[in-house]
């Protein structure tokens, strides 16, 4: 049995009989005016963080959702478009679609607005979308491709990337490891299904992102997720997992690489009202301006004496400098 055989295996499993504290189950859903969410589904939340980012989801755009889970997400984007097929979730176990479909049922009744043709469920899997090219705005996905080999993971970036319209955005939320995964763990086949031993170390999983063509990566939100501790998961020390929120942006690759945002500002502290570095960035006075990682190095090298770079916040929410 391949490690997307055991996957599938175990969602099936949990589509039929909840599995509460799978992932991040815990958590409480993003709450929203007029949401009613229905407990099953809440039960069912198998994700890792959220892909739902009320911000950037204005003028009714077309979501495809990756994995639909219980529903829970779906039912969210469509909040945002309230239109027939506006979100298309795309879900490869059968008991999970059914799953799903029920779920939005009962939401259907708990919330007067909302309408089950909002959400089209489709068969499918993440290497093989079932929409067009360039037919989407947002593709999501959460603590799903944290589960595939690496080579997988290419293939679903590249995939997500053709079904995005240009400018369209990628949602993600996943788990990732603070330090690489032993080999004997990353080979355990449930593990990896629980999403305790898929995950790449910060720096693969962003390059994974940039391989498949995606010119700018946003860092929403990275917190603790889950820790393997030593005795358990026979580690010389214990591991922890982070859960990692990211929005990537089917935009072209400038010529000096991609631009990741995590929250770092450039602030000028030199005597003059403003100051412009050779690429153009403008920064005033005193004024911490939002700069990606690649830009704040620069900056930094350029004139360390009057060019203060703060630290990471992993957490950036627009208006920076590329």
């Amino acid at each position: 049995m391949t490690y997307l055989e055991t996957a599938a295996q175990f969602y099936s499993e949990a589509a039929q009989t909840p599995q509460v504290g799978l992932c991040c189950v815990q958590s409480t859903p993003l709450q929203l005016p007029g949401l009613q969410i229905p407990l099953l589904m809440q039960e069912m939340n198998y994700g890792c963080g959220t892909t739902v980012h009320p911000t950037e989801l204005g003028n009714q755009p077309t979501i495809l959702y990756v994995g639909v889970g219980g529903g829970l997400e779906a039912l969210q984007f469509a909040y945002f478009s309230r239109r027939a097929g506006a979100v298309i979730a795309v879900e490869p176990v059968a008991p999970m679609r059914e799953a799903a479909a029920r779920n939005l049922e009962i939401a259907a009744k708990e919330n007067p607005w909302f309408e089950t043709s909002f959400v089209e469920i489709r068969t499918g899997d993440a290497f093989n979308l079932p929409v067009a090219d360039a037919s989407v705005d947002i593709v999501a996905q959460n603590c799903l491709f944290n589960i595939f080999e690496p080579e997988d993971l290419n293939r679903a970036l590249k995939e997500a990337y053709r079904v995005l319209k240009p400018g369209g955005r990628l949602q993600m939320s996943d788990p990732i490891a603070t330090r690489p995964i032993p080999a004997h763990l990353r080979a355990d086949e449930q593990l990896r299904a629980m999403c305790l031993s898929g995950a790449l170390t910060y720096q693969e999983y962003t390059q994974q992102i940039i391989d498949a063509g995606f010119g700018q990566i946003e860092i929403r939100d990275r917190r603790p997720y889950r820790l393997l501790d030593a005795p358990t998961y026979n580690l010389p020390d214990n591991l922890l997992l982070e859960s990692l929120d990211s929005v990537s942006f089917k935009v072209a690759i400038p010529e000096d690489g991609a631009c990741i945002f995590t929250g770092k500002t450039a602030i000028y502290a030199g005597a003059e009202t403003f100051f412009d570095d050779a690429a153009g960035h403008l920064l005033q006075r005193g004024i911490p301006a939002a700069v990606c990682d690649k830009t704040a190095a620069k900056l930094a090298v350029f004139n360390p004496q009057e060019i203060i770079i703060t630290d990471s916040t992993w957490h950036y929410s627009g208006g920076g400098c590329c």
